[in-house]
C-alpha cells in the first residue's frame, strides 16, 4: 500500500510541476505582447519624427550666400534659403509630411 501512495504523490508532483510550467509559460507571453505594444507606439512615433529630424537637420546647417573671402555669390547653396516665406513653407512641408504618415497610420488600424 505505501508504494501506490509514493506513485500516486510522484504522478501529482509532476502535474504540478507541469501546470507552473504552463502558467510562467503564459506569463511570458502576456508580457511579450504587452512589449511588443510598446514597441508599436515608439515604431510609429519614431517614424513621424525621423523625417521631420532629416529635414531640421539639413535646413539648420549653416549656408553662406556669398564667400566671405571673395564676396562671390554661392551658386550650389540651397536657394529656398533666401526665398521671403521659405521658412513658413518648410514648416508647411514638415506639417504635411507628418500628418500624412499619421493619416497612413490610422487607415493601417496601427493605432488601435
Amino acid at each position: 500500500m505505501p508504494m501506490i501512495d509514493c506513485v500516486q504523490i510522484i504522478d501529482m508532483v509532476e502535474s504540478l510541476k507541469e501546470i507552473s510550467a504552463s502558467n510562467i509559460d503564459m506569463y511570458l507571453s502576456i508580457i511579450s505582447n504587452r512589449m511588443n505594444e510598446i514597441m508599436k507606439v515608439l515604431t510609429i512615433i519614431s517614424s513621424i519624427f525621423i523625417p521631420l529630424t532629416f529635414i531640421a537637420g539639413i535646413y539648420g546647417m549653416n549656408f553662406s550666400r556669398e564667400d566671405p573671402v571673395t564676396g562671390k555669390v554661392l551658386p550650389q547653396n540651397m536657394p529656398e534659403l533666401y526665398q521671403e516665406h521659405g521658412y513658413v513653407y518648410t514648416m508647411i512641408v514638415m506639417g504635411l509630411i507628418a500628418v500624412a504618415q499619421v493619416i497612413y497610420f490610422w487607415r493601417k488600424g496601427w493605432f488601435k
